[in-house]
């Protein structure tokens, strides 16, 4: 009897720790279900397109280089079923918060979602999403943070300085945005109104020292190859862009459908080349004229 009393116990004490053990191997359910997910690509050799969706290079007198992103974020995404899908009439998976804080409806920075690339931007429940087929992707672009390399060729305190510096742009394409203040690399910038398409906010340190100014582009490129049967508004950032083969959404999916959605920075920083050198030299009066991205490619990840 005494035996039995021992080994009961210890029967029951092997079969907590096995089911404990099982439980722990199980994966944790996920309450929404399989997600659609939209991670971004930031390609400096992808081909660069002008407004109208078709190749371009540098106009004349102007010069460009690939900017190194630190951080870029969206305003909008909306899945288009056909060329002739008009800009709203589409499913629209994410819509940034908008405000009126500073007089005219605008996008509100505060609630910008900056990713990196490489990084998921945005996921959604795939319940969520209309079923159909889409061939046709729409993201419009609100806010770019990247490096640039700019020559600095002049005399400061009789010391001649002639090198290449690293500077920061701070830049914001969306249709209007609200800002109350934004951070450049280091630099704080107080604004409490609404910036325009194209707005920029720079940052340079040289020798220690740091020193900021701001402006705005005359241009914001937005390629559209559906220029013809779906325009998009002047003055939007909505760049527009083709799945290889169209994007399927039935209700019934079991996984994850990811979209890759790679957007060109092939020479997207544009400055006028007053010197002719193809250097970017702000104290000898050139200046930004485009920061717009050049093109976008989204794919379905297998």
């Amino acid at each position: 009897m005494n035996t039995i009393r021992l080994i009961l116990p210890r029967l029951f004490m092997a079969l907590v720790v096995l089911i404990t053990a099982s439980c722990k191997d199980e994966e944790p359910v996920d309450p929404t279900g399989p997600k659609l997910v939209f991670r971004y690509k930031l390609d400096p050799t992808q081909e660069r397109l002008g407004n109208l969706g078709t190749p371009v290079t540098i106009p004349a007198g102007n010069a460009g280089q690939d900017p190194v992103f630190n951080g870029i974020s969206s305003h909008y995404i909306e899945l288009a079923p056909s060329m002739y899908t008009l800009l709203g009439q589409g499913t629209i998976v994410y819509h940034q918060p908008e405000t009126t804080a500073g007089g005219q409806n605008a996008i509100d920075h505060t609630k910008a979602m900056v990713k990196t690339d490489g990084e998921v931007f945005y996921e959604i429940p795939l319940k969520d999403v209309t079923p159909g087929t889409y061939e046709w992707l729409r993201v419009s672009l609100a806010y770019q943070n990247y490096d640039i390399q700019m020559r600095i060729d002049t005399t400061i305190g009789g010391f001649p300085i002639n090198d290449n510096f690293t500077g920061t742009i701070a830049s914001f394409v969306g249709f209007r945005t609200y800002l109350s203040n934004y951070t450049i690399n280091t630099s704080v910038q107080n604004v409490n109104a609404n910036v325009s398409q194209g707005y920029w906010g720079f940052e340079g340190t040289y020798f220690g020292f740091t020193s900021t100014q701001t402006g705005t582009a005359p241009v914001t490129t937005v390629p559209n190859p559906l220029f013809n049967t779906s325009p998009i508004p002047s003055g939007s950032c909505v760049v527009t862009g083709a799945f290889p083969q169209a994007l399927t959404i039935t209700g019934n999916e079991t996984e994850d459908i990811e979209v890759e959605v790679s957007l060109s920075i092939n020479k997207s920083f544009e400055w006028r080349d007053l010197i002719a050198n193809g250097l970017y030299e702000p104290l000898k009066g050139e200046y930004v004229v485009d920061m717009g991205l050049r093109g976008m490619k989204p794919r379905v990840v297998q």
